[in-house]
């Protein structure tokens, strides 16, 4: 089983995964791996910090756990692979993404280019297992992605944090206010959107400008 993580990630976490229950967290997942089918790869459960360093983050948006059907999870929240059909949350992230930029509908669902970009796509729990969602919270991994939130917002300014929905707004007590935006919604989900609580939240634009007035690239969703 492969479990990597970018240097400048390991470098600051190195304690905290030291840490009794992040060992007891990765002797669970391992077993998990064997005994069982779980998302994603076991190489690309890190896959959030390996295409997005701590210096390069600029926005963060916070998913629940993976996907939990076969292929789909590749590490990055909301994200598949470019082959796949798009899940239902995506298709809606897109059409708002469409309605505030005027752009053409994405067709591409790995968000692979927004990682690179700056984009931290974290879900709060990092592994599931095939058709059981959920099944691995309550395990350690909330408690290592909320270390992650409090670090990011208290070593770094002016980054953007994008709350969809309830699961992702109960986070807002973790960041630090002062010198970061938190943009929340509802969430992007057909149940959630089709209710009013997406469409129209133009959270694409308001993180756009917000980097662009603080001398940052805007992201190119």
């Amino acid at each position: 089983m492969k479990l990597n993580i970018e240097n400048s990630w390991l470098k600051i976490l190195e304690s905290e995964m030291g840490k009794k229950y992040f060992q007891d967290l990765i002797y669970f997942i391992k077993n998990q791996y064997v005994d069982k089918i779980c998302y994603p790869p076991s190489d690309l459960i890190f896959s959030a910090f390996n295409h997005c360093s701590l210096d390069n983050v600029k926005v963060v948006i916070i998913g629940q756990d993976p996907y939990h059907g076969p292929n789909q999870a590749n590490g990055l929240c909301f994200s598949v692979d470019s082959k796949l059909k798009h899940p239902p949350s995506l298709i809606n992230i897109f059409k708002e993404i469409s309605n505030n930029l005027n752009y053409e509908i994405r067709k591409n669902g790995n968000l692979l280019d927004w990682s690179k970009q700056g984009v931290l796509l974290l879900n709060s729990v990092l592994t599931v297992e095939n058709g059981f969602p959920g099944s691995h919270s309550g395990k350690g991994w909330e408690i290592f992605t909320d270390y992650i939130l409090k670090l990011i917002s208290t070593n770094k300014k002016n980054v953007v944090f994008m709350l969809w929905g309830g699961f992702a707004k109960k986070k807002e007590n973790l960041i630090t206010k002062k010198n970061n935006l938190i943009l929340k919604t509802g969430h992007p989900s057909p149940l959630s959107a089709n209710r009013g609580h997406w469409f129209g939240n133009k959270h694409f634009i308001k993180c756009n400008d917000y980097l662009i007035k603080n001398g940052f690239e805007p992201i190119k969703w």
